[in-house]
């Protein structure tokens, strides 16, 4: 009777046991998906405030409008839609671990974002188009570059995207009856996926490298070209004008030219002659190397932060759809949002390197706070 009662009291203390830890987990996990909910609602809502205030800055600021900002606004305009209509949903998956949305909207979601990340993917090859044609053939490019150009351009990468994100619908077949738990693209068709891939990574990233190594042995050519000139001796426009306390006034200004020699004899009036030095064309050039090297060097943090971002999705689908065991929901839940990671750092590079978004920018929110 005793043993049979220590038996039953050892059961009971292992149950006891195995509850407390269920419990433990359960709270753990909860704890885990409360803090993951967090952090990619958090993602999401600044993904959409960051382009959403890009485009707004863009809109009310009338400096901005020209066609290489509109190409930067349609970029923000695409990675809106990505903070709208995919990366909510995303979220949601993610942290349920489990489909709960029924077959007509993982469709759309997954038609909305196979369309919304490949086109702006394809946004920075038709930013960094726009910048090669600029660099490489000023004089005829800036004919050439209108707002009707810019606008075909946009429609081209829509185009290419939407033609990318059409094919699985005429092969996802799922019986009514059927109960759907998972919502992801079907990798058994390996042709498909080479071609998506290729598509909407591969050949971009190719075309972006190739673009950007132009760009920026172009702009290096300026650049020594115009330190090159800066050496060399040139007019200089001086102006010099009488100081109205001193006993030789007799005019106010005088504006005379140079000669780089003939600036020193100056130099015998300096208490009766304010004189200013300034070569004109020497500071406009030093302006323009200036800018050419922030714009090389923008275009590199975007290439970048895009490569890092987005590569090892593409590599992780090309595995998989090679490899069934290798999947792992975990790991594509990381590489997806680090793919998602890229429509937050865009509207953030562009706003930051550029003085003219900064100051339409700050403009714009004092304005907003003014209103308030």
């Amino acid at each position: 009777m005793e043993t049979e009662m220590e038996n039953a009291s050892d059961l009971w203390n292992i149950s006891s046991t195995n509850f407390s830890l269920q419990r433990n987990d359960s709270s753990s996990n909860l704890a885990l998906q409360s803090g993951l909910a967090v952090t990619l609602t958090l993602i999401t809502l600044a993904t959409t405030l960051s382009n959403a205030f890009v485009i707004a800055t863009i809109y009310q600021s009338r400096k901005l409008h020209t066609p290489a900002n509109v190409l930067i606004a349609s970029l923000a305009v695409t990675d809106l839609l990505v903070s709208i209509l995919v990366m909510p949903i995303s979220a949601l998956y993610t942290v349920s671990a489990s489909w709960t949305l029924g077959q007509a909207v993982c469709d759309i979601w997954l038609s909305s974002d196979i369309t919304c990340c490949t086109a702006s993917i394809l946004h920075l090859c038709v930013i960094a188009l726009d910048r090669y044609w600029a660099i490489t053939d000023a004089v005829d490019y800036s004919k050439k570059r209108t707002m009707g150009r810019a606008a075909g351009m946009i429609a081209t990468a829509w185009v290419i995207a939407i033609s990318i994100s059409l094919p699985p619908f005429f092969w996802r077949q799922v019986k009514v009856e059927e109960e759907v738990t998972s919502c992801n693209v079907n990798t058994d068709h390996i042709f498909y996926t080479v071609y998506s891939t290729f598509g909407a990574f591969y050949i971009p990233t190719l075309l972006l490298i190739a673009l950007y190594g132009r760009i920026y042995v172009e702009a290096r050519k300026r650049i020594l070209k115009q330190s090159s000139n800066n050496k060399k001796p040139g007019k200089r426009l001086t102006s010099a004008h009488l100081i109205t306390d001193s006993p030789g006034s007799v005019a106010s200004s005088t504006s005379l030219n140079y000669g780089t020699n003939d600036a020193s004899s100056c130099d015998t009036s300096v208490s009766q002659v304010k004189v200013t030095v300034s070569d004109a064309l020497l500071e406009k050039k030093r302006i323009s190397a200036a800018r050419e090297r922030k714009a090389t060097k923008t275009l590199g943090i975007i290439l970048g932060a895009y490569i890092v971002c987005w590569l090892p999705f593409f590599i992780y689908t090309l595995v998989v759809s090679a490899c069934d065991s290798c999947f792992h929901p975990g790991l594509f839940d990381i590489f997806t949002w680090l793919g998602y990671l890229n429509s937050l750092i865009n509207p953030i590079i562009y706003t930051m390197s550029n003085e003219d978004f900064k100051r339409a920018f700050h403009k714009l929110i004092r304005f907003r706070c003014c209103r308030a």
